[in-house]
């Protein structure tokens, strides 16, 4: 493992996330895959590791028609308090992470239950079609589809159209990123902002801190590139914007963005890079860097990182404006949570 000080490791979220995530993918079978992807959480293990506190919440199941002429499955989450008291409430449109390859919906479900009780936001959790069976570009084809059927359904759903978000962790990003692109370049609908978390831009694998961080014990570059092989259809694919954003020719004109990363990971300047690049073409953007964490932290209760990445995102998201969204301390937070309400 190359970090330096291996006494900044936080110990229960490594044993949480290999929980749910296998960090040396290329050794698993495909009925390990279909394993890690379908089983159950018992509650004892979501207990112990994920930040799952919610009250009053439900959970919809919806089919969506794809372009291809295929179907995709999306879980439209909710808290009925809030819905009955705020009367319209934002959606955040979520794409999950896992190298295009995991997708366990109850760990997600589980975590975006907590994620909408806290921020006050509906979440709409697009579980795509995986790799290998589903090939480039069948995932970000898949996250845009939904979005667009999102849209539609907000209309439905007591949603504030202008206050439709786009979010995603890992290569969950990834796909959020390249979809709002999508949405731009397609003359599809505007969204109020992207949230990336940690999100991989570039798949040429070339940065410091691919260099730096390149065995951690949650991601190793010889994963990723496992990932990015596992889910081309040819080599050139990961040169594509819809793979690697940060190679798009334009990133003008794109919702602002707001991009978390972690400080102990390989992806951690593709965040900065990203970032700067967005800013660059005239698209606003925030990049945090969160201090001693590992990718993949947000769900985990006691991981490094979470807290302070909570508080970013509810500023963002209660319409502070991105240049001025900061990782908040527990007292800064609960000042400033008292002042604004989403």
């Amino acid at each position: 493992m190359s970090i330096k000080n291996k006494d900044r490791v936080d110990k229960s979220f490594i044993q949480g996330f290999r929980y749910f995530f296998n960090p040396d993918p290329e050794s698993l079978s495909p009925d390990d895959i279909k394993d890690l992807n379908s089983r159950a959480v018992p509650n004892k293990i979501r207990k112990k590791y994920l930040k799952t506190t919610w009250h009053d919440m439900s959970s919809t199941t919806f089919i969506i028609p794809v372009s291809d002429g295929g179907t995709i499955t999306a879980y439209f989450l909710i808290n009925q308090k809030q819905k009955e008291e705020k009367g319209v409430m934002p959606l955040t449109i979520f794409c999950h992470g896992g190298g295009w390859l995991h997708g366990n919906m109850d760990f997600y479900s589980s975590w975006l239950k907590y994620f909408s009780y806290t921020m006050g936001t509906a979440v709409l959790l697009i579980d795509y079609r995986l790799a290998p069976t589903y090939k480039f570009p069948t995932a970000v084809e898949d996250c845009y589809d939904a979005i667009l059927w999102a849209f539609e359904g907000a209309k439905y759903w007591k949603i504030d159209p202008d206050r439709i978000y786009v979010a995603g962790d890992g290569f969950g990003a990834t796909l959020a990123a390249t979809a709002t692109i999508l949405l731009r370049d397609r003359k599809g609908p505007t969204l109020s902002g992207q949230i990336l978390l940690y999100p991989m831009t570039d798949c040429r694998l070339r940065t410091e801190s691919m260099e730096s961080y390149k065995e951690t014990p949650v991601l190793t570059q010889k994963a990723l590139s496992w990932f990015i092989k596992n889910y081309s259809r040819e080599l050139k694919d990961s040169l594509s914007p819809m793979m690697s954003p940060s190679l798009a020719p334009d990133l003008s004109r794109l919702p602002d963005a707001l991009i978390i990363g972690a400080e102990i990971d390989p992806l951690r300047d593709d965040s900065i890079l990203y970032g700067q690049a967005l800013s660059s073409a005239g698209t606003k953007a925030k990049v945090l860097i969160a201090e001693n964490a590992m990718h993949g932290f947000l769900p985990f209760k006691n991981a490094k990182g979470r807290e302070e990445a909570e508080s970013a995102i509810w500023q963002f998201m209660a319409g502070r404006s991105v240049e001025n969204v900061e990782f908040l301390s527990k007292k800064d937070f609960k000042t400033f949570r008292k002042s604004h309400e989403i």
